[in-house]
């Protein structure tokens, strides 16, 4: 027997063992670094990669080192002994390898490998092979199959309401925060809202780390369930609720390869909104040069795939087209999203027009949804609930219940300001560049890094005037993100006419 012991280590979501190479129960030849070993003990049992250790400083000859995964997964204290042997392949595997030949999967080849991709039981190698067959070949009805079984796998929610709406963006233009606008006011009109959203992978800043800014995001499911009905709706990750684990699994291993297909996409985000309850939903797909959605030819073909699986799994789905051609309100990265967000709320004059009127707009068609209101009034209704201050009352009521951050968050101290190569107007935004700047210099992990936008597209400017500022709180940080402007702002500036 091995005793468990907890290195502290983050494995960006794989499950992870390791084992001394002069282990005092097991030969560490009988196994192949890297392969997949089951570790059970107490009554638990889960399926990790293994890594050999050299160094016994590490860990010593009779323990079995965790990653934090694996560490969770398996559920029992430091010190616990267990057992380990090499694993088999995942039983559904053969079905990875009929879709890589070009087969169409069944529902129930997609039940089982939602099952053994929620139990750890893939390599990142064999995801990858899994996505990659995927994104060569898909059908509609295979994308309704792999909805309903990742929706399947892990939490469920369920609420006292009939009614349960949502509103969602498929992401991929900076500082396009609404949902932390969107949900106070419809929460104020007293239509239902529980609002789960992620953390950020490769973009400078999720829903989750915005609103951690202001209040607690962590949050268990019962706790959510106190909020949501002392106060129609909440802000917070949906880690706690493990819904639809199978496709975090999946997200893992999508965005370092920048797999993003419109398939997976739609079996993502609807297999998610159906694990936690929601019944009407809004979808924002931004439009434009440098988002997912590149144009129009685009936009409808994942219109339809959306409205299609949204009526087979019972979600009462309103997709809109919006302008993705730059980001939207000024900040790039949590504090100074959050800075946006509590402007529009406050009604203050410096408050970012373009993420006002945005959020209202998907308000007002959430609020659509209420039978009681008069047909085309939900964004008047939207409106009045946040010019009257109501939904500022509201965003306070659920700072107030999720509790104070784990840290307060300040503005990154070391600033740099991009400056306008030559006299003209701003006549386009590289959405992707900006987002790469500020996440080089620290966002989302430091909340106040990221980039302050000074112009828009058709502003005028002069020769050396600032284009945007960077903030970061390392000079390593701040070092990269200044090279990487310098070596393209993302910003073009032509000349006026």
């Amino acid at each position: 027997m091995l005793k468990v012991r907890r290195l502290g280590i983050d494995a960006c979501q794989e499950t992870v063992a390791y084992l001394a190479r002069r282990c005092e129960h097991y030969r560490a030849q009988e196994f192949v670094a890297l392969a997949r070993i089951e570790i059970w003990g107490g009554g638990r049992r889960i399926v990790a990669t293994l890594n050999i250790v050299d160094d016994e400083s590490i860990m010593a000859t009779d323990e079995l080192g965790l990653s934090e995964l694996a560490y969770r997964q398996l559920g029992l204290p430091a010190g616990a002994a267990v057992e380990i042997a090499q694993a088999g392949p995942p039983p559904s595997l053969d079905h990875v390898r009929a879709k890589i030949e070009g087969a169409e999967l069944d529902p129930v080849a997609y039940q089982e490998i939602a099952r053994d991709l929620a139990a750890h039981r893939y390599s990142k190698m064999e995801i990858a092979a899994f996505l990659i067959a995927g994104a060569r070949f898909t059908t509609a009805a295979e994308v309704l199959s792999m909805t309903r079984a990742m929706a399947a796998v892990g939490g469920r929610l369920s609420w006292n309401s009939d009614m349960i709406v949502d509103k969602h963006c498929i992401g991929g233009i900076p500082g396009n925060r609404t949902s932390m606008i969107v949900v106070p006011i419809v929460a104020a009109h007293g239509l239902t809202i529980p609002k789960t959203s992620s953390r950020a992978i490769t973009s400078p800043a999720g829903t989750a780390d915005t609103m951690e800014v202001l209040a607690r995001v962590d949050v268990g499911s019962d706790e959510m369930h106190e909020i949501v009905a002392a106060e129609s709706g909440c802000l917070v990750w949906g880690g706690h609720a493990n819904l639809s684990p199978a496709d975090d699994v999946l997200i893992s291993v999508e965005r370092p390869l920048s797999i993003d297909t419109p398939e997976q996409m739609v079996a993502s985000i609807l297999s998610k909104k159906l694990a936690a309850g929601s019944t009407h939903l809004i979808l924002d797909l931004p439009v434009g040069p440098t988002a997912k959605l590149r144009d129009r030819e685009r936009f409808l073909r994942l219109r339809k795939l959306f409205e299609y699986v949204s009526d087979q799994v019972g979600i009462n789905t309103t997709v809109l087209a919006t302008d993705g051609s730059q980001p939207i309100g000024r900040g790039i990265g949590p504090w100074l999203e959050a800075r946006d967000v509590m402007q529009v709320l406050e009604r203050h004059p410096q408050a970012p027009r373009d993420l006002e009127e945005r959020a209202v707009l998907l308000a007002g068609h959430v609020l659509e949804f209420d039978p009681a209101l008069r047909g085309g009034q939900g964004i008047v209704r939207a409106r009045e609930l946040l010019h009257s201050g109501a939904a500022l009352a509201k965003m306070r009521r659920l700072i107030a219940a999720q509790g104070a951050p784990p840290q307060p968050a300040t503005l990154g101290a070391l600033t740099h300001d991009v400056p306008a190569p030559q006299d003209g107007v701003v006549t386009a935004i590289d959405c992707l560049r900006l987002a790469r700047v500020a996440r080089l210099a620290g966002a989302p992990i430091d909340k106040g890094a990221g980039v302050d936008l000074f112009k828009r597209i058709g502003d005028p400017v002069e020769r050396g005037e600032p284009l945007y500022r960077i903030h970061a709180a390392f000079e390593a940080d701040f070092r990269f993100a200044t090279q990487l402007a310098a070596a393209g702002d993302g910003m073009t500036v032509g000349r006026r006419a």
